[in-house]
């Protein structure tokens, strides 16, 4: 549509050098005018990109430490081009700048200007969990698509609100997991799904984590919202306690718990002096239960999955690391069957998304993620309460 315009504009200027363009010039206005009406449902990408070629980006911040593994990407892949850079640090840009060969132009500190220079057709969120409404509130009008990295929000409120906003102007707003593009977990779920051989569920304990973000050696910047409790929501309560969540309500086809119990612990008080860097979390539902163990204390990254049904057992590893257990029987491993190249990593899966070419995966959809987030904010109330809430 926009390709269409931009001919007929370029057509009507010359109708009318030559005292001919009334027509046309009427035209172009036409096309225009529904342009802004297809913008304004939703029905067209802001940045009208070339359907064959690179998927247009704006990357809103640079605090997120998922933010290099983005820039790399962007640096080897031919189908992702990043347009335009939001931060508010102009000497972090320039540090990543220069450590990825991004131009200098790309980078604004007004996040509406940059979005309106750049015409983007999706944004990578990269800020706090805390701002990621703030990239939704300037994204969706705009017609941007967007994704920020899991969580999906704060609290109830802020994804409620940015949901709204997703809904209202046609845009998809999709949370990232590294677990989503997992082999294992989609096995998983195969095999315990209606007509599977593993059901019905009972019981899914998840592990998710790693020595903690200071142990790891998280930037400055990182670590500046990721331990504070208003940017992140809670500590390891929120920045691991929503992969379990995630999965469990995947698992149990998008059914809320029917209450949330949770204990939070400062294992490290003298490192995490602020919030959480351990948690438990039990979800309860009429016939199964499932248990979040989210920590910034494990010995070792920490991504897995153990799912108990009347069938017997299967763990789920990184990637495509799994293995199943009959009654009474020893643990076989098995190959998970592998997946679509357009499901096997965010990036190629977001372009897919937004060109058409790929539904939404249900791990990453807004629906799961708005259960997700009224799990956790249930838990954060439990683990302050020392009671059982309904989320």
């Amino acid at each position: 549509m926009r390709a269409l315009y931009d001919r007929l504009d370029d057509r009507a200027r010359v109708c009318g050098r030559r005292g001919q363009g009334a027509f046309m010039r009427m035209v172009a206005v036409i096309v225009v005018l529904v342009l802004a009406a297809l913008r304004a449902a939703g029905e067209e990408p802001a940045g009208g990109g070339d359907a064959d070629g690179p998927l247009r980006l704006v990357v809103v911040g640079l605090v997120h430490g998922h933010v290099e593994g983005l820039l790399w990407n962007a640096r080897e892949r031919e189908n992702l081009e990043i347009v335009g850079v939001y931060e508010r640090d102009r000497g972090l840009f320039d540090r990543m700048a220069q450590k990825y060969g991004l131009d200098g132009s790309l980078w604004s500190d007004d996040l509406g200007a940059l979005l309106e220079r750049a015409r983007p057709e999706a944004a990578a969120v990269m800020t706090s969990t805390f701002d990621h409404l703030m990239a939704v509130e300037a994204c969706a009008p705009r017609g941007v698509h967007v994704m920020v990295e899991k969580p999906l929000a704060v609290s109830n409120a802020h994804a409620e609100k940015m949901a709204g906003l997703a809904r209202e102007h046609g845009v998809h707003l999709v949370t990232n997991y590294e677990t989503s593009w997992y082999a294992s977990v989609h096995e998983a779920a195969r095999l315990t799904a209606e007509g599977g051989y593993y059901r019905p569920i009972r019981r899914a304990v998840f592990r998710h984590g790693h020595p903690g973000p200071v142990e790891i050696g998280c930037s400055e910047e990182f670590l500046g919202w990721l331990t504070d409790a208003e940017q992140n929501g809670a500590g390891a309560l929120f920045d691991f306690g929503c992969y379990g969540a995630n999965l469990m309500t995947w698992l149990m086809g998008g059914e809320a718990p029917e209450s949330v119990t949770a204990v939070t612990r400062r294992l490290k008080p003298g490192v995490y002096a602020e919030v959480d860097d351990d948690a438990t979390i039990l979800l309860s539902y009429p016939d199964a239960v499932g248990v979040v163990q989210a920590s910034w204390a494990w010995t070792h990254d920490n991504k897995e999955m153990d799912v108990y049904t009347d069938r017997g057992s299967l763990h789920c590893g990184k990637w495509d690391e799994m293995a199943v257990r009959k009654p009474d029987g020893a643990w076989e491993e098995v190959e998970p069957a592998g997946r679509a190249q357009t499901f096997g990593n965010e990036w190629s899966y977001l372009r897919a998304l937004v060109r058409g070419e790929a539904g939404v995966d249900p791990l990453s959809s807004l629906e799961n993620n708005l259960v997700v987030v009224r799990i956790l904010d249930a838990a954060r109330r439990s683990a302050a309460t020392g009671e059982a809430v309904v989320p």
